[in-house]
């Protein structure tokens, strides 16, 4: 049999809710994404809390909420304690991404399912690795590899390749094959007919116009509104697909010179920023080209101001301007209070990137037609003060002194222990408690004194000796004093590292100011809350940033990797169903969208064994170059080695002769252009290539191969047999491999 696979769904089928995926391959189990929405609803990860100490590793693909938010909480409440694994920007920017849903919500509530050192905690056991970098597993999971490549949906954001005894597993949601302003598209090549893929159904219904179309679009809709004496709000995440609005807004200024203020307010944006500017090589190649010919930094920001406080956006001069501010769900965070003050006013433009999450206020504002009232709750956290603030230090004193008294309690308990373990019986001082009665009640014949008095201090019968405690110092000394270990006072990298960015810091450990006075203000506080309704009078638009490919190329993008097994998640119900009915049709036949908690097996139906090269065999082999690889013919039959294990040895017969092969895949363009620098009159013309007066290129396939890529193709040449016939022929030969 071929690798065992399983397959179940924790969170995110039939669908828009968080992602969460449990994957056990040969028993090894993957925790692939840890989501939560932006409600933080515990109910939501019960599936999760029954299988989370099982897990062996956890695979994040993207740095936002739906796909790693419940990682803090699951590690401090649910016994997750797996290893963690993510590209370095993953880690970076969800680490922020954590920062900022953590400090919105504790202005506006007693949120309590998790705190900054949750986080940092549950960062702490993250490794990171590069693009296409093969990871081996030991252990338990020995013989598996795991390798990151580009999704590009978000920045580090992650298809998992997960291959076993030469089979692979694809994890791939939230891909995107166009390429965009900060951002490379996935590599579809390096996933080629794998055993089995794992994707989503989100946008299984949905097309998109063209980039360039969109983004012009986009930036009149602002240059509109901000024209008209009108303010633009944008509800954004805090360090995903932001970064494309930036770079977008940025170029329009530039080249349009306008002087409309932006800003980007969230709790960690200066953070955010600063992090970006160091990951230039996990972006596109425009920018890794630009940085390396000019050696400008493309978010190093010249028109966008960084704000941490929404006080320094209250202080900013009257007038139009364009905010980009978290949260996307309008649910909390900087975005919420500025709706509230902003939607009354016709003028302004409320402008939505990306669908909300089900059952919140920017989901609710994204109907069509949008509501003309809405009831919010506005909460902020006020500090004590009266007999508010006297109750509360009062109760502060009680709860310490009975901490003083536990810890004092304890203490004396270990000391006795302690005393009690390093005391010799042999001293003199020591007082043996369990005979000091007998002692006593001893009668004139048995040596003892009955009218004996002991005046003041009596040992109990706990005592080791009667003597108050003395700890002996047994450090080391020699002659310039005290021994140390220089080790204890070394600050460790991890340490300082944790340090800089527990309060939001950048890479110089700098502090948010919005952050630090957060964490840093230790006055007792309380929060409240009011409901108001909420005359919504503002321009409502979405507009569909969200970097994910749509239905077309999602079609093509499968029927080129030709899955032998495909699982589909994520997705509404409907979704999933038209997608599922497209590929049974037109992918392959195998196709599983289960349920919540529903183990699907999609073992691989192949058969793969371990066989050994003997050395015999491998003398007689001849190896031809094949651009990195060598590649040859091997005819060999099966035995086995001393040991048992299966090996491959020379055949007993003659060897039958093999007919010439041509490797390699020719692309008719490429070639054109090849043809084209050598002097050849060519042509594209009805799906053929026309080379010269007389001979003609087609490339033909099996139409019904489903994928392509893997299907029997046969290159045409069509012509009389002429001078051209026979260089065009040679020139096509050079492009292959003769084997």
């Amino acid at each position: 049999m071929g690798t065992s696979v399983q397959v179940t769904p924790l969170c995110g089928v039939y669908n828009e809710n968080p992602l969460s995926y449990l994957v056990s391959i040969d028993g090894f189990n993957f925790l692939i994404d840890c989501g939560w929405n932006d409600h933080f609803d515990p109910s939501l990860l019960e599936p999760l809390s029954r299988v989370a100490s099982t897990v062996d590793a956890v695979l994040l693909s993207h740095p936002d909420t739906l796909h790693l938010g419940a990682l803090p909480y699951a590690m401090k409440q649910l016994g997750l304690s797996a290893v963690v694994y993510s590209t370095e920007p993953v880690y970076r920017l969800g680490l922020l991404t954590m920062y900022d849903q953590y400090l919105s919500r504790k202005q506006v509530s007693d949120f309590d399912l998790f705190t900054l050192d949750d986080i940092d905690s549950a960062f702490q056991n993250v490794t990171r690795l590069t693009y296409a970098q093969n990871h081996h597993l030991s252990g338990k999971g020995e013989g598996i590899v795991i390798s990151p490549h580009v999704s590009g949906h978000l920045l580090g954001g992650t298809v998992w390749k997960i291959t076993k005894d030469g089979e692979d597993v694809i994890y791939a949601v939230d891909f995107n094959h166009r390429k965009e302003k900060h951002l490379n598209g996935i590599n579809q090549a390096s996933f080629v007919r794998p055993a089995v893929l794992i994707t989503d159904a989100y946008n299984a219904l949905n097309n998109q116009p063209y980039r360039r179309q969109k983004d012009k679009e986009f930036t009149d809709t602002i240059k509109k509104t901000l024209r008209s004496d009108g303010n633009v709000l944008l509800p954004v995440d805090t360090a995903g697909r932001v970064l494309e609005l930036v770079q977008i807004l940025e170029s329009c200024w530039a080249d349009e010179n306008l002087n409309y203020p932006i800003f980007f307010l969230t709790y960690v944006a200066s953070s955010t920023i600063d992090y970006v500017k160091s990951f230039l090589e996990w972006m596109s190649d425009s920018i890794a080209k630009s940085f390396e010919k000019t050696r400008e930094n493309a978010f190093i920001l010249k028109r966008i101001t960084l704000l941490v406080n929404k006080s320094e956006l209250d202080n900013a001069p009257d007038g139009p301007k364009v905010v980009l501010a978290s949260m996307a769900s309008l649910e909390a965070g900087f975005s919420h209070d500025i709706f509230v003050e902003w939607a009354t006013d016709p003028k302004n433009l409320v402008l939505f990137t990306e669908r909300a999450q089900f059952g919140t206020l920017a989901r609710m504002l994204q109907a069509d037609p949008p509501p003309k009232a809405v009831k919010v709750t506005m909460s902020k956290r006020v500090p004590l003060v009266g007999e508010e603030l006297i109750a509360y230090e009062e109760e502060q004193n009680r709860i310490r002194k009975e901490e003083a008294l536990k810890a004092s309690l304890i203490k004396e308990e270990e000391s006795k222990s302690v005393q009690g373990a390093d005391v010799s019986m042999s001293d003199p001082m020591v007082v043996d408690a369990s005979n000091t009665h007998s002692l006593l009640d001893a009668g004139p014949h048995g040596g003892g004194y009955r009218d004996m008095l002991i005046d003041g201090f009596t040992p109990p019968s706990t005592s080791a000796a009667p003597m108050f405690p003395f700890y002996e110092n047994n450090s080391d000394w020699d002659d310039f004093g005290e021994v140390i270990n220089p080790d204890d006072y070394v600050i460790k990298d991890a340490d300082m590292d944790q340090g800089a960015v527990h309060v939001g810091g950048d890479m110089d450990g700098k502090l948010d100011e919005g952050s630090a006075s957060l964490i840093l203000d230790t006055r007792p506080s309380k929060v409240v809350a009011t409901e108001l309704t909420v005359q919504v009078k503002c321009s409502l638009i979405y507009m569909d940033f969200e970097g994910r490919s749509d239905a077309r190329s999602i079609k093509s993008i499968l029927s080129h990797m030709a899955p032998l097994k495909l699982v589909l998640v994520h997705g509404t119900a409907e979704a999933t169903e038209h997608l599922k009915q497209h590929c049974l049709k037109h992918v392959c036949p195998h196709v599983y969208a289960p349920q919540i908690e529903e183990t699907i097996d999609v073992t691989s139906d192949l058969c793969a064994y371990k066989v050994q090269l003997s050395e015999k065999l491998m003398s007689n082999v001849l190896f031809k170059k094949l651009g990195d690889y060598e590649i040859a013919w091997v005819d060999s039959e099966a035995g086995k080695t001393e040991n048992g294990a299966l090996s491959l040895l020379p055949i007993s017969t003659p060897a039958p002769p093999h007919e010439s092969v041509l490797v390699g895949d020719l692309k008719m363009a490429n070639f054109k252009q090849f043809l084209s620098d050598n002097g050849v009159q060519v042509e594209f013309a009805g799906g053929a290539l026309r080379c010269g007066e007389y001979v003609t290129l087609r490339k033909v396939g099996d139409a019904s191969h489903k994928g392509g890529g893997s299907g029997t193709q046969q290159i045409v040449i069509e012509g009389p047999l002429c001078e051209d016939y026979y260089k065009i022929r040679e020139y096509l030969y050079s492009q292959f491999y003769l084997l």
